[in-house]
């Protein structure tokens, strides 16, 4: 098992700024993706970001040039830097992996979110 927690979310006005975390634990051989996607009150999940093991990024068109994606492979550990956040980023915040553990198991992992609101 792939266990995921997230932090760093929090309440910020219109403009500001927000770093989330997520931490992997448990044996990893090969790391495929890591990666966010969010949801807002009433809508479905989205994606935000991803980040491949070789570092190959991709964000939705929504969050371009304000969100980066990175990743600690040594810390097991993916990074969303979020600046210019808009009240429209309002949403619970979701970790995930997949990847490939000991013995070519693969999984397919999620955090339990976490809450980021943007209002003044």
């Amino acid at each position: 098992q792939v266990h995921l927690v997230e932090s760093g979310g929090g309440l910020v006005q219109p403009g500001g700024s927000l770093r989330l975390s997520c931490a992997a634990s448990g044996s990893i051989s090969r790391s495929n993706a890591m990666g966010w996607h969010r949801q807002a009150p009433g809508k479905g999940r989205e994606l935000v970001a991803t980040i491949t093991g070789a570092g190959r990024t991709n964000y939705a068109d929504s969050v371009k040039g304000r969100f980066t994606i990175s990743g600690d492979n040594a810390k097991k550990t993916v990074y969303l830097q979020m600046n210019n956040l808009k009240p429209e980023d309002t949403a619970v915040y979701y970790c995930y992996a997949r990847g490939v553990q000991p013995m070519g198991i693969p999984f397919d992992s999620w955090g339990q979110g976490t809450q980021v609101t943007v209002s003044s």
